[in-house]
């Protein structure tokens, strides 16, 4: 410590310091804790009987479930946490009944690289690493129910994440009735005759295993063979969601190829227009719903059955189903079912050359392939500038408006994941088709004439030409015509033709696909399923649950060569037969079952987490209905209910929030929850960045360490470069909370955080810029505490007019601004009002500082339950009344009204704001300036705009 910084700390020993900060701050978060301060009541049995709490609005706020990472946090990380901290505190002060806590989303991949990497079980590093996170975040003061808190890896959880799961295996989606039912109705309808078996047989006629994949194609949770995401190198299988733009896994930034494989699969599909038309009622950033909405990619059109000799039929899903007549060839994705099936032993006669590939029979064509389209990534086979590559299939389809027999190829342009995987290809009018066509000298024919003077020759085109305007052209059989319709007409004709003949119907598609809810590791739930001997999968009772997690000897999976396509997932509980192999009696006698060995994805438990707050100990059902009714249930301004407020990353705009939205959708449909949306309002907070350095081999040097010399920066004396980007442990520029609070503070951190610029808004760390928010914090002490003695320099006497302006001003402003999360302007009103009171000087009136200190609570919580117990007061300053301005100070003393006589300023008035238009008219006309400007001319219009303006026209 400096010889000045000494003096001057003997000078005024109760100066508001860094030392001082760290002991207040341990007393109240002492204090909190041992008091219970956010500890929110739930109503208990009819709110009738609990007067106090019923007249109270509630407000449930939420942040987006944590992950405690090992790194732990960096200044970027708490943000949201303050915000709804700081919303949250603002809300206890208006009146209202208030839950917010935090819980951690334990389970995740992460902690099981690590444990492959070092040995360490995952429990006990997500378990280490929480206990640190929980450190971190109480230093912040965050005002959190801690009784609600949880981690998802706790059993006592992940039981009812289990059970939900199995609400889900046992209901199917009555498409009918537009929701979500128990699975014994299905089988009652089949019982009884009144919905038909896919075969026609009865019930009673099917096998328990033909039952069971009966009932498997509807189940809501169902086991299929399809293809997935695989990533060798990960050693599991991956959702859509969660494979990159360039295919590759999001976490580890491995290959993804396409497989066959056995996975478990969410029908979220069965929900997609609920989840796309509820998003009307949502308080959401509009970005977020277009995510949404294009995910989910609703299309109108039609269903067409193309016929294949001896194959059944391929169907295909088309949006421009007018242009039929232009189809002139067919292409199968390489991974669609029926490619084996429909191809034949040898080449058609006359087959063209380049169809073939080179290859000696179709089966050897499409073999080779398809292998080489499983190493591409999706975004790799629809990249339009890449080579169209494909093999033909050997097989012909049948056009069903014009009965001509055309190729059915396989290329890998065409994916599983939207339509049906088959695609009827009209080349001169789809960019794609044209250039496959090209490539192997495929017909076009014209059906949509071109509004251009290229003519109806594609022959003769460089490109396709498509159009929602033009008329049809070439479309004619003896049977229908479409010839000189409009696109509209066309496609209205053709579906109702199509429908008539048993050809197809007019029908919505969707890019949502189900959900892949398999994965391949040891970190995760198991799920609640065992398999007889028969194969045939059975749920759990209740009674078992929770399933937990058993010890084994190798806990990570196998993983191999990422390169190499060809393996097989090896899961790590399929390595304990012990637990794997049982004997259970599951109603029926004793018998002996095979455990899944699959455990779901790290996103199930984040899907219904909000329930858990609600009612955290319950250990008898979900949520106590009348518990989540009054937080979550639906009610005026929220017609779906949910959270009243949810705030995080705009990066879970897809992932966890469809998912979630699709879970409570399916207990809202079966009656658990009131709501039918988790989360009302969403808002995104923006990113805290920071500045990277890099040396001239590209790799990040340590942000601490660099110097500015003369615009440029050095870093040991060689120059490096600078760019904003995020921060983090990997790019050597993360700022811990912890080096923030133990130099100045956490007030002091809560107010940087909150006043760098708009919330929704990305900015920029300067750890030089944070010294601004300590000296506010310094003078608003000094206005209230002496730094020599300690003592409070209040006076009971009452403030001047000019403070009770600024006062209720202030007032006013902070309360419209923390309800409106501006939490930046906030703070800018606070400081404008403390730098007044500074100016004024002299002692604070108490009712100015009580009140000064009430605008500062939920900002920096500390120091003002320091300031308000020193103040007088006993009890905490958490849950006094925030302060309400008096209208007569916040408005202007007088306004400045300009008055005009054609059009040019003539008089400047000083004006009461409330003054009536008859009274403005009355004072502008009787000023001796405007007087002077008539000149004795009449008045034809006086324009009154009270308070601001007069506009006088003479005659």
């Amino acid at each position: 410590m400096s010889e000045t910084n000494s003096a001057a700390e003997a000078a005024a020993p109760h100066r508001y310091t860094a030392a001082m900060a760290a002991d207040i701050e341990a007393r109240w978060q002492d204090f909190w804790d041992a008091h219970g301060t956010y500890e929110a009541p739930n109503p208990t049995g009819d709110l009738a009987d609990n007067p106090e709490l019923a007249a109270k609005p509630k407000k449930f706020i939420m942040d987006m479930f944590p992950y405690p990472s090992g790194a732990g946090l960096h200044v970027g990380h708490p943000l949201g946490y303050i915000a709804t901290d700081v919303f949250a505190r603002h809300q206890r002060m208006t009146g209202h009944n208030v839950l917010h806590t935090l819980g951690f989303d334990a389970f995740g991949l992460p902690a099981e690289q690590y444990a492959v990497q070092t040995g360490t079980h995952p429990r006990a590093s997500t378990e280490a690493n929480m206990e640190n996170m929980k450190s971190q975040l109480r230093r912040l003061g965050l005002g959190h129910d801690k009784r609600r808190s949880f981690a998802t890896i706790e059993a006592d959880y992940y039981k009812w994440t289990q059970w939900i799961f199995l609400q889900i295996f046992n209901s199917w989606y009555d498409t009918e009735a537009d929701r979500a039912r128990p699975i014994a109705d299905l089988v009652t309808q089949f019982e009884n005759g009144e919905r038909p078996t896919p075969d026609g047989r009865d019930w009673s006629a099917l096998s328990a295993v033909e039952r069971a994949e009966v009932l498997g194609q509807y189940r809501l949770a169902y086991a299929s063979d399809a293809p997935v995401n695989w990533s060798p190198g990960l050693g599991t299988v991956l959702a859509n969601e969660e494979v990159t733009a360039d295919g590759r896994s999001e976490r580890g930034n491995f290959p993804v190829f396409k497989a066959k494989l056995r996975q478990w699969n969410m029908r979220i599909t069965a929900y997609a227009d609920r989840l796309l038309n509820d998003l009307d009622g949502l308080d959401w950033p509009e970005a977020i719903k277009l995510q949404q909405r294009n995910w989910i990619g609703r299309s109108e059109g039609a269903r067409v059955d193309f016929p294949v000799d001896g194959a059944g039929d391929i169907t295909v899903f088309t949006t421009r189903q007018d242009t039929l007549f232009g189809a002139t060839y067919m292409v199968l994705a390489p991974e669609h079912d029926l490619v084996e099936r429909i191809i034949p032993a040898a080449w058609p006669e006359g087959t063209h050359p380049v169809w073939t590939g080179g290859h000696a029979s179709p089966a050897e064509a499409v073999t080779a392939y398809r292998k080489q389209a499983a190493a591409k990534s999706d975004v790799e086979r629809q990249a339009e500038a890449k080579d169209k590559t494909g093999v033909f299939s050997g097989a012909y389809a049948t056009n069903p408006v014009s009965g001509e027999k055309v190729p059915v190829f396989i290329a890998d342009y065409v994916l599983m994941g939207y339509g049906t995987g088959a695609i009827m290809a009209v080349p001169a009018h789809d960019a794609r088709d044209f250039a496959f066509a090209r490539a192997f000298e495929l017909p076009m024919r014209c059906v949509v004439e071109p509004s251009d003077d290229r003519g109806t020759d594609p022959s003769t085109w460089d490109d396709a030409f498509a159009s929602y305007e033009a008329k049809l052209v070439n479309s004619a059989s003896d049977e229908i015509s479409l010839d000189g319709l409009g696109v509209v007409e066309a496609k209205a004709k053709i579906t109702a033709w199509l429908q008539a003949k048993g050809l197809g119907e007019g029908t919505v598609n969707f890019r949502l696909r189900d959900w892949l809810f398999s994965r391949q590791r040891y970190w995760g739930e198991p799920f609640p399923i065992v398999y007889d001997e028969d194969g045939i999968a059975h749920s759990l009772p209740e009674s078992m649950l929770p399933l937990e997690l058993p010890e084994v000897d190798d806990y990570s999976p196998r993983t191999f060569d990422p390169d190499d396509a060809d393996t097989q997932p090896e899961t790590p509980l399929s390595r304990n037969a012990d637990w794997v192999n049982v004997t259970l009696d599951l109603g029926d006698g004793p018998k002996k079952y095979r455990r899944e060995t699959n455990t779901m994805p790290n996103w199930a438990g984040s899907c219904w987490y909000e329930l858990r707050y609600l009612d955290p100990n319950n250990d008898q059902q979900l949520v106590d209905p009348a518990i989540e009714q009054y937080w979550m249930g639906p009610r005026e301004g929220l017609p779906t209910g949910g959270v009243d407020l949810y705030v995080g990353g705009a990066e879970h705009a897809v992932l966890h929030l469809l998912y979630a939205r699709f879970w409570s959708k399916v207990l809202h449909d079966l009656g658990y929850i009131s709501s039918a949306e988790p989360f009302h309002k969403l808002y995104n907070q923006g990113m805290i960045q920071a500045f990277v350095y890099r040396d001239s081999r590209g790799i990040a040097v340590p942000a601490a360490e660099v110097e500015e010399r003369d615009g440029a920066f050095y870093h040991q004396d060689e120059k490096v470069s600078r760019v904003l980007g995020k921060m983090g442990k990997s790019l050597k520029n993360a700022v811990t909370p912890d080096e923030i609070c133990a130099e100045y503070g956490a007030d002091t951190l809560r107010l940087y955080e909150m006043a760098m610029g708009p919330l929704d808004v990305s900015r920029p760390w300067d750890t030089r810029a944070v010294v601004g928010q300590y000296r506010l914090l310094q003078r608003l002490w000094r206005n209230i505490v002496d730094e020599e003695t300690g003592e409070v320099t209040v006076v009971d006497t009452e403030p001047g007019e000019d403070t009770l302006r600024a006062l209720h001003k202030a007032i006013d402003g902070v309360g419209q601004d923390m309800a409106g999360m501006r939490f930046n302007t906030a703070i800018a009103k606070v400081t404008e009002l403390n730098n007044h009171l500074t100016k004024v000087g002299g002692p604070l009136s108490r009712s100015v500082a009580e009140r000064l200190v009430l605008l500062v609570a939920p900002l920096a919580p500390h120091i003002a339950e320091e300031l308000w117990r020193r103040l007088g007061h006993n009890d905490s300053v958490v849950h006094q009344d925030f302060p309400v301005a008096d209208p007569a100070y916040v408005v202007d003393e007088t306004v400045t009204c300009v008055v005009q006589v054609k059009g040019k300023v003539k008089a400047r008035l000083e004006i009461s704001p409330s003054i009536t238009d008859e009274e403005l008219e009355a004072l502008a006309l009787a000023d001796p300036a405007v007087v002077a400007a008539l000149d004795g001319a009449g008045i034809r219009k006086v324009i009154v705009r009270a308070p601001k303006l007069v506009n006088i026209v003479p005659a």
